[in-house]
């Protein structure tokens, strides 16, 4: 019996007879249910937001990367039932948990969400259950945290009940790659959960990298993201020295850049954003200290990416002094809020940051994002305001942070007094007047 839970999973997932549930219908969770729904499979998906399900089962979609079309098209066929009652997961041969993981107010990691995802699949597990988390997390989480809740139900890891991890690589707004073309890491607690885990993402990805243990699935992820935060950290501190060096941070970076080995370029910002880069690196500091082992470089480079908001209000400063304005009582238009650009996803946005600090030194800040039409800050609705040549002129200095496709930068530039851009965006555009600061270079 124990033999053919593995095997009659197996061949269910072979035959895309296998009913998947998701939990979580966010910006993982629902592109990986179109992707599954679009290879042949029935998906439930199973969030708590009312408002979210509402949306879906209407056919519209409210990520990014997913177009409404599809959603709909999933919901006419039958094969995508977004609800939120956690019974459908009975139903369900797999689960797949993609809920948030983010960090306590002391950076710590909030494991809330996930906790109460594997009490839904407990409630609803059976024999012949695969249970997949894509949710970031330390490493340990599947075996300390999920294997055990779910061994609680009496049923027996790796016979009768399987568990595997395999970190989301979802990238927003990501032109090239995506949930149905990007390679997935894979590991199980055991080698039958590793090898269903691999067959199912098999039957609609080309490339599937099984490892030896969910806790090395769960540290690949980390390595990832701490990877970039790192370098990304290492150009943030190159900028501020190239500016005391009177370089131009660009300039290096696109000749570097010719070097066709043992050189891959990161960029200077405002801060970095995101579900990922901000928080991943905590849980492995996190993690690390319950080891007794402290990860200094790790968590220098949160701090200087951390300080980037700050450094951006400093050359606005100093932008504005030079230009005879103080930032005290001057009116300061901050173009783009999402945290990368061309989505509407404001998650650690640093363009939030530099509104708040703009605001604490007495400036009069709005915003516009084409992307973000209202934005939630500070316990308040704001609404993107609209640019005109009239908005542009009234103001004392536009200060790019998130540098959309949608801007006109040439009809910005001829319309507005002072300009800080964080990103570079302005590069091409001959400032004979002065007007514009950059980041990382000098203002000449």
């Amino acid at each position: 019996m124990k033999e053919n839970n593995f095997s009659e999973l197996l061949k269910n997932i072979d035959s895309k007879s296998a009913r998947i549930g998701i939990i979580g219908l966010g910006y993982v969770g629902l592109p990986l249910a179109m992707e599954l729904c679009n290879a042949g499979f029935f998906v439930d998906g199973y969030d708590v937001s009312e408002k979210k399900v509402g949306i879906l089962s209407l056919g519209n979609s409210d990520v990014d990367d997913v177009p409404a079309d599809d959603v709909r098209k999933n919901i006419d066929k039958g094969t995508f039932l977004p609800s939120t009652d956690s019974k459908i997961l009975a139903d369900d041969d797999v689960v797949i948990v993609c809920v948030p993981t983010p960090l306590s107010h002391f950076k710590e990691p909030d494991m809330s969400f996930i906790e109460s995802a594997v009490e839904r699949i407990a409630e609803n597990a059976h024999g012949g259950m695969l249970v997949l988390l894509e949710s970031t997390t330390y490493p340990g989480t599947t075996a300390e945290l999920v294997a055990p809740k779910i061994a609680d139900t009496g049923l027996k890891i790796g016979e009768d009940v399987f568990i595997a991890f395999s970190p989301e690589r979802v990238d927003p707004g990501n032109p090239q790659y995506h949930t149905g073309n990007t390679p997935k890491v894979v590991g199980g607690i055991t080698s039958k959960c590793t090898q269903l885990a691999s067959a199912l993402y098999l039957t609609f990805l080309d490339k599937v990298i099984p490892v030896s243990s969910a806790a090395a699935a769960e540290m690949v992820k980390l390595l990832e993201n701490t990877f970039r935060s790192v370098n990304i950290a290492l150009v943030n501190e190159m900028a501020m020295i190239c500016e005391r060096l009177g370089l131009n941070i660009w300039e290096i970076i696109g000749a570097a850049s010719t070097k066709p080995f043992g050189f891959m370029p990161f960029y200077p910002g405002p801060g970095v954003g995101g579900h990922c880069i901000p928080i991943d690196p905590h849980y492995l500091e996190w993690k690390l200290k319950s080891l007794n082992f402290y990860a200094h470089f790790i968590e220098l480079a949160g701090e200087v990416n951390y300080r980037m908001p700050s450094y951006v209000i400093e050359g606005i400063v100093k932008h504005l002094n030079d230009n005879g304005k103080h930032l005290k009582g001057s009116s300061a238009l901050v173009l783009g809020v999402a945290y990368k650009p061309n989505i509407s996803d404001v998650r650690e946005s640093p363009a939030l940051e530099v509104m708040r600090l703009l605001v604490d030194w007495g400036a009069d800040v709005i915003y516009n994002d084409p992307y973000i039409p209202v934005l939630r800050w500070n316990d308040d609705e704001i609404q993107s305001a609209e640019l005109s040549d009239e908005l542009l002129h009234s103001v004392d200095i536009v200060v790019l942070t998130t540098n959309h496709k949608d801007y006109d930068y040439q009809w910005i530039y001829d319309n507005t007094e002072l300009i800080y851009d964080t990103r570079n965006a302005f590069a091409g555009i001959d400032d004979k007047n002065g007007k514009i600061a950059r980041l990382g270079a000098v203002n000449k």
